[in-house]
């Protein structure tokens, strides 16, 4: 009904697929483990990140805004994806090697904010659809503020890296570690370093990348994309469209939740070698697409989530 998430009584239905994959085709698991190639995708990205801040220390705020937005978006989200990798332990073997990635690709957002998301994934497989736990829902203030506004909603998506920071206040096991310490100074040195080699613009250039990556952007998409309810009933849903290749197969949501063991680099691999189970889902072709429906589906809001 309008005003309330739609409540489920089912199963998290991704145990059970990830159990079927690997019964039916237990070749799985040679894709299962850190993909170290993307530690050297991480240094890449962050260089280019900080070239383009130092190539743009001179320039009109027109053009920052305008390279944030159309080439930084796309840099600052495909490290977001690779956090996110991170954080299932799927870059190297050791948990310390994964957290020193995570803040590594935080230099190249500007933002410290790599160890205060590694509980939300977690908690997000652990107990999804669960309001007290998964930190991917909305809060019921913010669903009610947005609603059906196509105004609002957008704003909604402009501040999403705002609102991605208050989610913790209604998730029950946020806390505050060294590590969480430790990633805030560690950027702040770095965002320091970058001003003095690349001024005021070099910095602005960063910090937009990632308010853009994160928000009303082609790749805000995602957000939307991952479990806003397009058909009743499923709860995941993955994208198979031609911006998977700038974002590290970050589309291909579904897969990742059967089996998290999996990095991004094979996760189309697992759609191929068990058809069976992907097929028949709903899936999107277009960020764009998904953006536009929700932006103007009155029957699309932040409470189109299912919970349990």
């Amino acid at each position: 009904m309008p005003g309330s998430f739609r409540h489920t009584q089912a199963p998290d239905p991704h145990i059970q697929n990830g159990r079927t994959i690997m019964r039916d085709h237990p070749e799985v698991k040679q894709y299962f483990g850190p993909y170290p190639l993307s530690g050297v995708y991480i240094v890449g990205v962050v260089l280019l990140q900080l070239l383009m801040g130092f190539l743009l220390r001179d320039a009109g705020w027109l053009l920052i805004i305008l390279s944030a937005y159309v080439f930084g978006a796309f840099a600052s989200h495909a490290l977001f994806v690779l956090i996110h990798d991170a954080t299932h332990t799927l870059v190297s073997k050791t948990q310390a090697t994964n957290k020193l990635f995570g803040i590594l690709c935080n230099v190249g957002q500007g933002v410290p904010s790599a160890m205060s998301f590694r509980l939300f994934p977690l908690l997000h497989h652990a107990r999804m659809g669960e309001y007290d736990y998964d930190g991917d829902l909305s809060s019921h203030w913010e669903a009610r503020l947005v609603g059906t506004s196509t105004t609002r909603k957008a704003l909604w998506l402009l501040l999403f890296p705002i609102v991605e920071m208050l989610r913790p206040l209604h998730i029950q096991k946020a806390s505050i570690d060294q590590w969480t310490v430790f990633n805030v100074i560690a950027i702040i040195a770095s965002d320091a370093l970058i001003w003095q080699v690349s001024g005021v613009q070099g910095l602005a250039y960063i910090l937009l990348s990632t308010l853009f990556g994160v928000g009303f952007h082609i790749v805000g998409g995602r957000w939307i994309q991952e479990h806003y309810i397009f058909k009743e009933g499923q709860e995941t849903y993955s994208y198979y469209g031609p911006l998977n290749l700038v974002s590290f197969n970050v589309g291909y949501h579904y897969e990742h939740h059967d089996l998290v063991q999996v990095p991004w680099v094979h996760l189309p691999k697992i759609k191929a070698l068990a058809p069976e189970c992907y097929e028949h889902l709903y899936a999107h072709q277009s960020w764009g697409h998904v953006l536009t429906q929700f932006l103007f589906d009155k029957k699309l809001d932040l409470y189109s989530r299912m919970i349990r």
